[in-house]
């Protein structure tokens, strides 16, 4: 007795007319979700950007009271630590903060402007890192939240570390504020 059916179950075969259209569609999507990727990544971090007029006016630097930061010893069964530093626009003109990034993959850092939260960003060149465009007013304060994790390392990250924070401005300029943190396990 033969069977009809020569398959063997296999489910329903597709002409070669229709895998290259679910061939193309899929290269659609595809192709459609790179476009979208890509116009993210470009666009950045626009909500509370600036102006591409603020931005030319931008020539001001901030400045910080204090650049260094000792945490004395941390325990890493204690967690996280942190630490804010206060920045400023002393200049006559806005500054412009273009990026936030730090030294290390332990280390998190955030801006604070009024009431708004920009960030968590972290070391430049692991993942994305982002265009802040932030204009910063003359004679207006921000804060900038350096947060460490003294277990990021391991074993390995017992004992002395330093690490920074590096605001760039625009122009190039930077502010980098430094800490240092005397790991316990």
């Amino acid at each position: 007795m033969t069977s009809k059916h020569s398959d063997s179950g296999k489910g329903p075969r597709r002409s070669g007319r229709a895998r290259r259209r679910l061939r193309t569609l899929i290269l659609a999507g595809i192709a459609a979700l790179g476009l979208a990727g890509v116009a993210a990544l470009t666009l950045g971090n626009r909500e509370g950007g600036a102006s591409a007029e603020q931005i030319a006016a931008a020539t001001g630097t901030l400045s910080a009271p204090s650049l260094f930061h000792d945490f004395g010893q941390v325990s890493m069964k204690n967690g996280k630590v942190s630490h804010r530093f206060p920045v400023r626009n002393d200049s006559d003109a806005p500054a412009l903060v273009e990026q936030l990034f730090t030294s290390c993959m332990c280390t998190e850092a955030s801006l604070l402007v009024g009431n708004e939260r920009i960030g968590p960003f972290g070391m430049q060149g692991h993942g994305f890192t982002q265009r802040i465009s932030r204009v910063i007013p003359p004679g207006q304060e921000a804060v900038v939240e350096a947060v460490f994790d003294p277990n990021a390392h391991g074993p390995a990250g017992v004992g002395r570390n330093d690490r920074a924070v590096t605001l760039l401005m625009g122009g190039r300029r930077m502010l980098q504020l430094e800490f240092t943190a005397y790991v316990t396990p």
